[in-house]
């Protein structure tokens, strides 16, 4: 068996696990109604997560997504208010705009040889502090191509409603799937995380992909904001404080190394889709308080970090063993 791919089997066994704890608790989170609602209750985040998923992938790290999601909500809500531009216009120069955004983050990140958080830092408070100006409060959306995407859906088996921004969340992580796994830009992403040597005698050119990374998180970020402006109808730029905590721990809980050089797409999904079960599960309690989410997370994600430790040195030795 591949050890690699043994967190990503264990989140696997654990997001079954916990869907079969809560099913015999209460049978009708089976529904196709609560699986419908925790898909587009977290498809922002799935969104999101894909682009934090190549980030980790290449070794590097992205702390400014929250804040262009709540930069991009207010972006988009200013915008709609103040001028007679289509939401599909500001949607296009909204994602052109966070796409730059990451880019250059990944050009300071290359060029200056500076550290990854150090540049993704300033990068949220700046994005931040640009959703600040546009406005402080919260800015309704109403615009009748707004109500049309909240209404569209696909009707399952069972009456769960599927709505258009959880759709668009599995086809974005579809998509990240053959970006990382079937791709030449797949491979440089993941040759760049297993160190500088490895990418160089695969001949990736670094600074290339490193922009491309960042400029893809940005985009993801980006089209996150479209997505959580839709699912909330309004823009607000105290929005998705801490989100860039959450979207890394989808990674990691979905089993990707947080070093770098391993990991798989699909997992991040499972990792997203694990914290919305929790999420659910105390909802149908009733009587957890909602900080339970959080501490299970911690949880969850500290023994992920042991798992991916212990697989680390089992690797080692292994690799020690052959070489003697």
């Amino acid at each position: 068996m591949n050890t690699r791919a043994l967190p990503l089997y264990a989140t696997i066994v654990i997001f079954l696990l916990a869907y079969a704890i809560c099913w015999l608790q209460f049978p009708a989170i089976l529904s196709t109604r609560v699986i419908a609602n925790l898909l587009t209750d977290n498809a922002y985040l799935g969104i999101v997560a894909v682009g934090m998923t190549l980030v980790i992938l290449s070794g590097g790290i992205d702390l400014s997504v929250g804040s262009v999601i709540a930069f991009s909500g207010v972006f988009i809500a200013v915008l709609l208010r103040d001028s007679s531009l289509h939401p599909l216009v500001v949607f296009a120069m909204l994602l052109a705009l966070t796409t730059a955004f990451g880019a250059a983050m990944g050009f300071l990140i290359h060029r200056l040889a500076m550290p990854a958080f150090i540049v993704t830092l300033a990068g949220m408070f700046l994005a931040r502090g640009a959703a600040y100006m546009l406005s402080i409060d919260s800015v309704p959306i109403t615009h009748p191509f707004y109500d049309m995407i909240q209404n569209a859906y696909w009707l399952m088996p069972g009456k769960g409603r599927l709505r258009l921004i959880g759709v668009l969340m599995l086809l974005i992580v579809l998509a990240g799937m053959i970006i990382a796994h079937k791709t030449r830009f797949g491979a440089s992403v993941y040759a760049l995380g297993g160190g500088e040597a490895t990418a160089r005698l695969m001949g990736v050119r670094q600074g290339r992909t490193t922009i491309l990374v960042y400029a893809f998180s940005g985009c993801m970020a980006g089209l996150s904001g479209i997505v959580f402006s839709i699912y909330t109808g309004s823009g607000y730029s105290l929005a998705t404080v801490g989100t860039e905590l959450t979207a890394i721990a989808a990674v990691v809980i979905g089993g990707t190394l947080l070093t770098g050089g391993a990991g798989y797409m699909f997992g991040t999904l499972i990792g997203v889709l694990t914290m919305g079960l929790i999420q659910t599960y105390i909802v149908f309690d009733g009587t957890l308080s909602s900080w339970w989410t959080k501490i299970v997370i911690g949880v969850l994600l500290l023994v992920f970090i042991l798992l991916q430790k212990g697989l680390l040195k089992l690797s080692q030795s292994r690799l020690a063993g052959g070489v003697s």
